[in-house]
């Protein structure tokens, strides 16, 4: 905000001061030289005038001469009764013998006559010979005297005697008034020139501020961000040019303006769609910039963040130092451990001038938490194939080192050890059957044999087999102990028309039935439900057995997963059954989740898109 300047405080008074100073000063100085020199001649002047004649001189010498000292006496003052000089206020006669032989017309000069004089600078001229001249001032009567002692020399004589001496008083009032009546126009005159410049250079002073103070608004309206001021150019002196510059400046700053802002709105927008969080800081690791990625991945707010240390942002200042991420530049690993599992790559970088200056440090922060989590599925899975691929393979092993070793010659014990081998043999065939099927399915090589299926016949179909095999005491081809269950149908009455891979699709079924079958108690009850809504077709399958803990409902459909593992392998099966399921049913761009309360059961749906067919979209052949 720019405060209004006082005129006191302003260019105009000062260089109207400066001028006027300047003035006053030179005035002085040529005054004081002037009045001077005037005194000084007017001082001369007034000696000359009152300085006696040379006549006068040589008749109060033969005066003197004379030895009759009444008519000596006599002549001196009819010598100084002639004398005609209004500036001499005193004149006294004094013989080489210091006695006052004559004055002028005053009272107390002619009562001295005939007496010796007290005056030491006259007996100084009587003993000398030399002139004596002094100026004095009466307080008792506040003038200024001219006091001048001629000796009187008898020139006649050979050695120029002294005969006596004149003493001269003279009022100096005429001189100094000349002098102070040109004083007083001096400085009159000096004092109407003052005024008379110091007017003319606040004009002078306008004209060289006016253009200033109107660059003054215009760099004022530059750093509020207006560029739309122009500077008048008054001409092609100095201030012209200045103001040619200061347009230029306001012309270039409006470019550079824009061009910065719009740098910045392009690193805010580059910043702001960066899959990878990004922060910025000054050299003592305040943080300057960050993206929102970089908010939203620790879980702070800009206002929480800004001038903060990355060190406490990161919460590595026990590990770390500034000049750790300065000098060394290393990858850390965050693990944001809390409402969400997260683990950030942190990569530092310095922001560093050309010449060498360190500015700032810039981190990137990115998400490696899917990166590390396929990478502990991976050795996670590497580990399980290799467990569940030598669990049969030491049992087989055993088994046929048994035979070697001579038990194939036992009639009834050869056979059942042969049959564990083929057992565990097929078992390992079906899991690497299910093991590529997983692949080619991870890889995307495997293609739906789709066809438009009656699903409510289908899943008719599904568990009527399961039924039949009941029937024949055997649940399936897994060797499963004989147990009794009851399947409890509540379908839909409307025929649903599904787009579905039939083999694909009876597996993942098949799947869910072995396992309720597997996990329901003897003599439980299995009840599948069909039904449509909103566009989809959900079919639920609910047992009565164990259940599944809640810690591990979110892994029911991971590779190799068991809840019991104990259990289950003693139970068959390879554990990537629900893997398969899972990753057949999102080929058919469907969902499939499960549902369960640990000692009551689990109820797995799958959902599948259904789109209502009309008969004669049914009966219609391509």
């Amino acid at each position: 905000m720019n405060k209004k300047v006082r005129f006191f405080h302003s260019i105009h008074f000062k260089i109207a001061l400066v001028f006027a100073l300047l003035l006053l000063i030179t005035f002085q100085i040529v005054g004081a030289i002037f009045v001077r020199q005037l005194k000084n001649d007017n001082l001369k002047s007034f000696k000359q005038r009152v300085e006696l004649s040379t006549y006068v001189e040589n008749s109060l010498i033969v005066a003197l001469s004379r030895t009759d000292t009444e008519g000596a006496n006599t002549k001196i003052k009819n010598i100084l009764d002639d004398i005609n000089n209004a500036n001499i206020q005193e004149v006294q006669v004094i013989d080489a013998k210091g006695t006052i032989r004559g004055g002028d017309s005053d009272v107390n000069s002619r009562s001295l006559i005939g007496q010796k004089t007290t005056n030491s600078a006259v007996k100084g001229v009587l003993y000398t010979g030399r002139t004596y001249t002094e100026t004095t001032y009466n307080r008792n009567d506040n003038k200024r005297y001219y006091i001048s002692i001629t000796p009187l020399l008898n020139v006649s004589s050979n050695n120029n005697a002294v005969v006596g001496a004149i003493y001269t008083r003279a009022d100096m009032a005429s001189v100094y008034d000349s002098v102070n009546n040109v004083v007083v126009i001096f400085a009159s005159a000096s004092l109407i020139a003052i005024v008379i410049g110091m007017v003319l250079a606040i004009i002078v002073s306008s004209s060289i501020t006016k253009p200033i103070e109107e660059m003054k608004r215009q760099t004022a309206r530059i750093a509020r961000g207006d560029y739309s001021g122009h500077v008048h150019q008054y001409g092609n002196d100095e201030l012209g040019q200045l103001a040619q510059a200061v347009n230029n400046l306001s012309i270039r700053v409006e470019e550079t303006q824009e061009l910065s802002e719009s740098e910045r709105r392009r690193l805010d927008s580059v910043l702001s769609h960066m899959s990878d969080g990004v922060i910025a800081t000054d050299r003592r690791g305040g943080i300057t910039i960050v993206n929102d990625m970089a908010m939203n991945y620790l879980d702070i707010s800009e206002g929480e963040v800004l001038g903060k240390s990355i060190l406490d942002i990161l919460d590595i200042r026990n590990q770390y130092t500034l000049r750790d991420l300065l000098e060394k530049q290393d990858e850390v690993v965050l693990d944001i451990s809390g409402e969400k599992d997260l683990i950030l790559n942190a990569y530092f970088s310095v922001i560093q001038r050309e010449s060498g200056f360190i500015s700032g440090i810039v981190c990137v922060l990115h998400d490696v938490t899917e990166q590390q989590k396929i990478d502990r599925e991976r050795k996670q899975f590497v580990s399980n194939v290799s467990h569940e691929l030598r669990t049969p393979l030491t049992s087989m092993r055993s088994y046929i080192e048994a035979l070697n070793d001579g038990a194939w010659r036992d009639e009834k014990v050869a056979p059942e050890f042969l049959k564990v081998t083929q057992d565990e043999t097929d078992r390992m065939i079906r899991m690497i059957n299910d093991l590529l099927s997983l692949s080619r399915m991870d890889s995307g090589t495997v293609k739906l044999d789709l066809e438009l299926v009656n699903i409510n016949g289908l899943v008719n179909y599904i568990l009527d087999r399961f039924d039949m095999m009941l029937k024949k005491d055997k649940i399936d081809t897994r060797d499963i102990k004989t147990k009794n269950y009851t399947i409890k149908r509540n379908f839909t009455k409307r025929d649903l028309w599904v787009e579905l891979d039939t083999d694909k699709f009876i597996q993942v079924v098949d799947n869910i039935m072995n396992n309720a079958i597997k996990y329901s108690p003897d003599g439980g009850v299995i009840t599948c439900r069909l039904l449509e809504t909103h566009n989809n077709v959900i079919l639920s399958i609910s047992d009565q057995g164990l259940g599944i803990p809640k810690k591990d409902l979110g892994h029911v459909f991971d590779r190799f997963f068991r809840v019991d593992k104990a259990r289950s392998r003693a139970q068959g099966g390879t554990g990537l059954g629900l893997a398969i399921s899972k990753e057949v049913i999102e080929l058919h761009h469907g969902r499939i989740w499960v549902d369960s309360v640990e000692g009551k059961g689990s109820t797995f749906y799958i959902s599948l898109p259904y789109e209502e067919y009309s008969e004669e979209d049914l009966w219609d052949e391509n």
